[in-house]
């Protein structure tokens, strides 16, 4: 693995099962291809290959990418056979949310296989057939030889296709509930809970653990780290039915760093125990992590922390690479300290910028010989080079040009809100971009509602003849579509274009709130996303290019982007890839070479601690100016429409997160703040950054 840390098979001790991490998706997607690939390539008319297939983002790349191959390297798929694990039920393979949809659409209408070689699960078995149907499919995988190669994702909970938690190692294909967890998960494809099917039909775990001759789980994001840390590393349980995989002689995990953080091996690889020798490549990201999480654990501020804490804890190695404690505890101490300012764009000071106090321990130990010069003197001159702290300011103009980019319409006050009320305020000509519609997000009510509204307006205000007639007959289209709209049917191309204009005009009230100026709010309504369903194009030319000619349009001195990539649906990953691509070709433009790239997480998590560059703090008042931007997009107050697991309204997470990250570091020792922000720096070669391109 390239990226934060490279450690030997020793750290690897805990884990049950073998576990490769790649950087990014991208690359685990190619490897995984590539594997699969090689296995295709040595069937033939007497030796056919058996796969077995699921649904879900990951492997969806698997398939993009057998999809290139197929049509650029000749990869024939005529003596491939195919087994997918389950189905919703009842579930008509016609309809878009069904896996035989699914798996035409990003597979099999694509590449040369034999339609008679493709087996998928059907959802419209009679109730009483379905025992007959189950033992049948079974058989045809006994007949096939078995699967040569299992690809699956694992669920939130640790469930393998639909075995949900509380599911039996024995356990054979069957017609099964879903559980609420997962039916939740699954609102946004079906357009709501209530539209969810409750069952479907599965193949057990029995099936695939004594037929896989070999299984690959593929898991990327930041939310599928605690599940994978289970599955990994914990005990054999029917609450996580994947863990099962732990006794099977041939199974692998790949994941990408942000699915592996909870693993010890990058959590805290100096609590492992291994009879081999143990040796930390300790790094500056490293160590901080190592020193805050001693503070935490001990409930001590990091300038206390002496060195029988770090040595009672494992770290006895980290002294070595960067103490003594004194020094070390002041590095992280100062670290930490300077990424908190109330400054996001710089000082708005006239002439050029004062110089940066944010200087290496070398300078700040020559300055300050009296301070323990005893802890100085053996260091040696590389270690007092180490840059530990960002650097922030650069010879820029005073007021910034500043793009915010929102994937979806209220990303940029629910994740950045006090961040974006402060550079209005500070004088920051301050740009935000709505990247996508987020039309999905809409009741049906509201459609109805606004329709009847600009009904009403027309009216009132005295708009006659054909014009109003024109205002009716949307508002009957609506209300008649809306009427006999069948479950979680994609919505009219009126309904969606309302229910768009819905969220438009919460975002603008937001942001305007928060102090942008009118002609300074876009929508770039991206292509990838348009399609009225949860399911989304891949990332075209056509993105890339509003993305670039809107950065060329206003040169951005400083640019935020969402890089949290545990959003569900996938969106936030797409647009920052977008960015980050248009970013990319633009990167030899005089001021793009000089923009600052910062990336914020969405609602579902914040920075670690390690890894926060910026840190902008709010005051109590702060924190209700933030509240009540987010308070102008209604329609995902109370009750959005996806809500996800978690009850909390959006204004609610936000601020506990902000509240949470504030208290980290009133623990650590440093200022109490009501809430604070956090970002991280971007930089096309930064070893420790975030790019997914």
């Amino acid at each position: 693995m390239s990226g934060l840390l490279d450690l030997g098979a020793e750290f690897t001790v805990r884990e049950k099962i073998p576990t490769t991490v790649y950087r990014f998706p991208d690359e685990a997607t190619r490897k995984v291809s590539a594997e699969v690939a090689e296995l295709i390539r040595s069937a033939s008319p007497a030796h056919k290959v058996v796969l077995g297939l699921s649904t879900g983002s990951a492997p969806s790349g698997v398939y993009d990418e057998l999809i290139r191959m197929h049509k650029t390297e000749g990869l024939s798929f005529q003596h491939v056979i195919t087994f997918n694990v389950d189905e919703y039920y009842p579930m008509k393979a016609s309809q878009i949310q069904s896996a035989a949809k699914f798996m035409d659409e990003n597979l099999f209408s694509h590449v040369d296989l034999p339609k008679e070689n493709i087996n998928m699960l059907s959802g419209e078995v009679p109730p009483s057939q379905v025992g007959k149907y189950c033992q049948e499919y079974e058989d045809k995988i006994k007949q096939a030889g078995g699967i040569d190669l299992m690809l699956l994702p694992i669920g939130k909970a640790g469930q393998l296709a639909y075995n949900e938690p509380g599911t039996a190692k024995d356990s054979r294909s069957r017609v099964v509930d879903i559980d609420r967890v997962t039916r939740i998960d699954l609102a946004a494809e079906f357009f709501g809970m209530e539209y969810v099917p409750h069952e479907s039909i599965t193949v057990g775990l029995a099936t695939i653990l004594s037929q896989s001759k070999k299984i690959i789980i593929m898991a990327f994001s930041e939310g599928r780290a605690r599940i994978i840390s289970r599955l990994v590393e914990g005990d054999v349980t029917i609450q996580v039915p994947a863990t099962f995989l732990q006794g099977h002689p041939n199974t692998r995990v790949i994941i990408d760093a942000a699915a592996a953080e909870e693993l010890s091996r990058f959590k805290h690889p100096w609590t492992i125990k291994s009879n081999s020798p143990m040796t930390i490549p300790w790094n500056p990201i490293l160590a901080r992590k190592a020193v805050i999480w001693l503070s935490l654990k001990l409930k001590k501020p990091i300038l206390k922390l002496v060195e029988e804490d770090y040595d009672d804890n494992s770290l006895t190695s980290l002294l070595g690479a960067f103490g003594p404690a004194p020094v070390l505890n002041l590095r992280v101490f100062r670290h930490m300290q300077n990424t908190i300012t109330g400054w996001p764009g710089g000082r708005p000071l006239h002439g050029s910028m004062p110089p940066s106090p944010r200087e290496g321990l070398g300078s700040w130990a020559a300055s300050n010989p009296q301070t323990m010069p005893e802890a100085f003197d053996n260091l040696p001159a590389d270690l007092l080079a180490v840059k530990w702290e960002p650097a922030r300011d650069t010879p820029m103009p005073p007021a910034k040009r500043v793009i915010v980019f929102s994937p979806h319409p209220d990303d940029d006050v629910i994740s950045m809100g006090g961040t974006l009320i402060r550079l209005a305020d500070q004088g920051h000509t301050v740009h935000v971009a709505y990247q996508t519609s987020g039309n999905i997000a809409v009741w049906d009510d509201d459609a109805k509602r606004f329709a009847n509204f600009a009904t009403e307006f027309a009216k009132a205000f005295g708009i006659e003849g054909p014009a109003l007639e024109k205002f009716h007959s949307v508002e009957k289209s609506v209300e008649d579509f809306i009427a006999g709209k069948k479950p979680a049917e994609i919505d009219s191309k009126e309904v969606q274009k309302i229910k768009g204009l819905v969220r438009r005009t919460e975002a603008r009230a937001g942001a305007r709130y928060a102090g942008v100026k009118p002609d300074r709010i876009h929508f770039l309504e991206l292509p990838f996303y348009e399609t009225g369903a949860v399911k989304k194009k891949p990332l075209g030319e056509e993105d890339i290019k509003i993305m670039m000619d809107f950065l060329t349009s206003v040169r951005p001195q400083q640019i935020y982007a969402a890089g949290d990539l545990s959003d569900p649906h996938g969106t936030h990953r797409v647009c920052l890839k977008a960015i980050l691509a248009a970013i990319i070709r633009l990167k030899d433009e005089p001021w793009m070479k000089e923009c600052q790239i910062w990336l914020y997480r969405g609602a579902w998590q914040e920075w670690e601690p390690e890894r926060i560059e910026m840190a902008v703090p709010m005051s109590p008042h702060e924190m209700m100016r933030k509240r009540m931007s987010i308070f102008k997009h209604q329609s995902q107050k109370d009750t959005p429409v996806f809500p996800g697991a978690d009850k909390r309204e959006f204004w609610q997470r936000a601020e506990e997160r902000n509240k949470a990250t504030a208290h980290i570091y009133d623990s650590l020792g440093l200022t109490e703040f009501e809430g604070t922000e956090a970002f991280i720096r971007w930089h096309i070669d930064d070893k420790y950054g975030t790019n997914p391109i």
